[in-house]
């Protein structure tokens, strides 16, 4: 078969290669064994036509549609598709009244795939949440956003959540070799030779995105001239012309893992603080500015005064970033960064702050207590305020004297760990608090 030939037959604009090769059953789907593995709850449910409402949530060319297609293949019920991006509640309306008329009829189930289901603003699913709970249609959505931040609450809670994860290169691997094999669906017609190193470029590029993949071979074996014998040879020119560096996607969901994943790395990981900065920056394409301010909040949060230096490089890092900007600063930052989670570690800023906190709330209005009032005016010491120690006036600079208010005095909030300066601060609460230095030398 020559191109013109393989062309006509696939009605060339109609279909593209990743929508002729979606699986039709579920042996011949990629990936996402912990939800469709033997013997897991969907596999059964898929095999017994008993599927229930579901959620399908993960990154593009995980295998959504083609769950939901092979859904399709597999019910005896009625399978209706819409695409959250031009549906209306009219025609969410309408696909109710026909599953009404579906069930009332002739006793047969109807279930609603709705693609890109974050796309549906609140009204649209609300008018779809009532079908749900009675029963009326069995609802199938699909989206890369989660769910928790762009779904309904109620139809998320009458839905099973399934999270589809990223898949590996070998994986588009798999099913490109698949699609140079099939002559009815794939590209199995022609007369194509694929150099290894240019499959891997492609599947690598698409970084687990089949869909991706599948349709870069297609524009690479419908664009590349036979040789004089009819031969197509890809080779890994052609590869590299037909796919590019995958652009990634931030959105809001996206930008708060990885800011979470930056903070939690400060606190064990110089190697993951780092990736995952430059990777939101770079890749991303998120401000700088965002992981500056995280890095200061984690330098008291999570070092506090075990390394008081964490804070001055972080502040620093930040007016770095201000007055000379990106991408030269991005050295000050990383060296801020690095600095931060090879300190000592402790979070007794936090706990302190938390204990005074709840101690406040047990308190109904603290009185200053009057040895510590202002005493800069003449006549205060008549209405009371005297009997303030100078600490300074005393061995170690420490004098024992009550600070707090009435009711909550002797408490203790911050708690100085063992670790870098804080361990030096333990050792002088310690020393100052002995009985040579609680006598008075004057006040």
């Amino acid at each position: 078969m020559d191109l013109f030939t393989y062309q006509s037959s696939q009605e060339v604009g109609s279909k593209l290669l990743a929508d002729r090769m979606r699986p039709l059953q579920l042996d011949d789907y990629f990936g996402q064994e912990h939800i469709v593995g033997p013997g897991k709850l969907l596999r059964r449910a898929i095999e017994a036509d008993q599927v229930s409402s579901i959620l399908l949530y993960g990154p593009p060319g995980t295998g959504k549609t083609s769950l939901a297609h092979i859904i399709s293949n597999r019910t005896q019920g009625e399978f209706i598709k819409l695409n959250a991006v031009d549906a209306t509640v009219k025609d969410v309306r309408e696909v109710i009244e026909h599953a009404k008329q579906n069930k009332a009829l002739y006793g047969r189930k109807t279930i609603l795939f709705l693609d890109e289901v974050h796309r549906f603003n609140t009204a649209r699913q609300d008018a779809l949440l009532p079908a749900v709970e009675q029963g009326i249609i069995i609802f199938i959505g699909a989206t890369t956003e989660n769910p928790f931040h762009h779904v309904n609450g109620a139809l998320l809670s009458r839905s099973t959540l399934f999270e589809l994860t990223s898949l590996s290169y070998e994986h588009s691997l798999q099913a490109m070799q698949r699609a140079l094999e099939d002559r009815e669906r794939g590209l199995g017609g022609l007369q194509l030779a694929a150099d290894p190193d240019a499959l891997l470029h492609i599947a690598r590029m698409a970084n687990g995105d089949i869909r991706r993949s599948l349709n870069a071979l297609e524009l690479a074996a419908l664009t590349t001239p036979p040789l004089p014998d009819g031969t197509i040879h890809l080779t890994l020119e052609v590869a590299e012309e037909s796919i590019r560096r995958p652009i990634v996607k931030a959105d809001e969901s996206t930008q708060y893992d990885v800011l979470s994943a930056f903070h939690k790395s400060v606190r064990g990981s110089s190697d993951a603080a780092l990736f995952w900065f430059l990777y939101a920056v770079e890749k991303l394409g998120m401000d700088p500015m965002t992981f500056l301010r995280r890095l200061i909040v984690a330098s008291s949060e999570d070092i506090g005064l075990a390394s008081p230096q964490a804070m001055i490089q972080a502040v620093t890092a930040m007016d770095a970033y201000h007055k000379i900007g990106w991408p030269e600063s991005k050295y000050v930052i990383a060296q801020a960064i690095l600095f931060a989670v090879e300190s000592p570690k402790s979070n007794a800023i936090p706990i302190a702050i938390d204990s005074a906190m709840r101690a406040m709330d047990r308190v109904r209005s603290a009185e200053v207590p009057m040895h510590l009032r202002d005493t800069h005016y003449s006549g205060a010491e008549k209405l009371g305020h005297k009997g303030y120690k100078y600490p300074h006036d005393y061995p170690n600079h420490y004098v024992e004297q009550d600070y707090l208010p009435a009711g909550i005095q002797g408490e203790v909030f911050f708690v100085p760990s063992d670790q870098g300066m804080e361990e030096k601060m333990k050792q002088n609460q310690t020393i100052r608090k002995k009985p040579s230095n609680l006598s008075n030398r004057g006040e």
